[in-house]
């Protein structure tokens, strides 16, 4: 029998059940928003229950699928294992996981905090990733199979890739210096759990975006380098996300994906990519 190659085959979402940490705004919520306009059922992860709540309101204008939130902090595996417990209590079954919790900070070379500089940055960009997973691999494999695959997509960043740590990204001054090594760790931690999980029928891919610097070098400072013209949009991450946890990528993991509208080929240095 023939494969069936329609868009609304290929491209199904329905009926997914999606967990997206730091969901409440930016990145987290475009994905939620386009998971929940195609019929999944999404939960959003945070540490700030009114914005949830908003996003939650927001999401549900648009929604042919359940939506819900969990509060949540994911800066310890404390934390990572709270929010699981309490998805648990949702939910015996999990399609797609997307880390997407993000933190940075900038301060001086030769004053940087451990504690907040290093140590959160690391706790919530990295370490998050492999506790929310490894976590919840147990609903990520249940009834997975190697043509309908459990699906973790890792938010990582063009600062994965982009050594500049002083930059229009950070104030004058002042890198964000555990920022790019944190998402790097994220790629190569991706590799490491797509390596581990690929038998158990679960796909994993980072995905890069990032936004920081607007307010600082202004909107047509990175407008004028980016090869696209343009800022990247909820459809582009969205649409990227919907790809990954479709049948039309179930033979597709451990890749990187980079969505900067090609910036990362400019010399400039400046990589943004998205306006949150």
């Amino acid at each position: 029998m023939a494969s069936d190659l329609s868009i609304s085959s290929l491209f199904n979402v329905k009926g997914k059940v999606v967990l997206i940490t730091g969901g409440g705004s930016g990145i987290g919520k475009m994905i939620a928003t386009g998971f929940a306009q195609n019929g999944a059922n999404v939960y959003i992860a945070a540490r700030k229950e009114k914005q949830l709540q908003e996003a939650v309101a927001d999401i549900k204008k648009y929604a042919s699928g359940k939506v819900g939130y969990i509060v949540a902090n994911v800066n310890s595996k404390a934390g990572c294992d709270a929010l699981i417990q309490e998805f648990r209590k949702r939910e015996s079954k999990l399609h797609v996981l997307v880390n997407n919790s993000g933190v940075t900070w900038g301060g001086s070379y030769t004053d940087f905090p451990e504690e907040k500089g290093w140590d959160n940055i690391f706790n919530v960009n990295v370490k998050s990733v492999f506790y929310m997973t490894a976590g919840l691999t147990d609903l990520l494999i249940r009834d997975s199979t190697n043509l309908d695959p459990g699906r973790v997509i890792n938010i990582s960043s063009t600062s994965s890739v982009d050594p500049a740590c002083e930059s229009p990204l950070s104030d004058a001054g002042n890198g964000t210096w555990s920022y790019q090594p944190s998402k790097a760790a994220v790629n190569h931690l991706t590799s490491a759990l797509a390596l581990k999980l690929g038998p158990q029928h679960v796909t994993l891919f980072p995905s890069k975006m990032t936004a920081f610097g607007l307010r600082t070098a202004g909107e047509e400072a990175f407008e004028s380098v980016q090869p696209t013209g343009r800022f990247g949009r909820a459809d582009d991450i969205a649409g990227l996300a919907m790809f990954l946890a479709s049948p039309a990528s179930a033979h597709i993991t451990g890749t990187h994906t980079v969505i900067d509208g090609g910036a990362r080929y400019n010399s400039s240095g400046i990589t943004a990519a998205a306006k949150l």
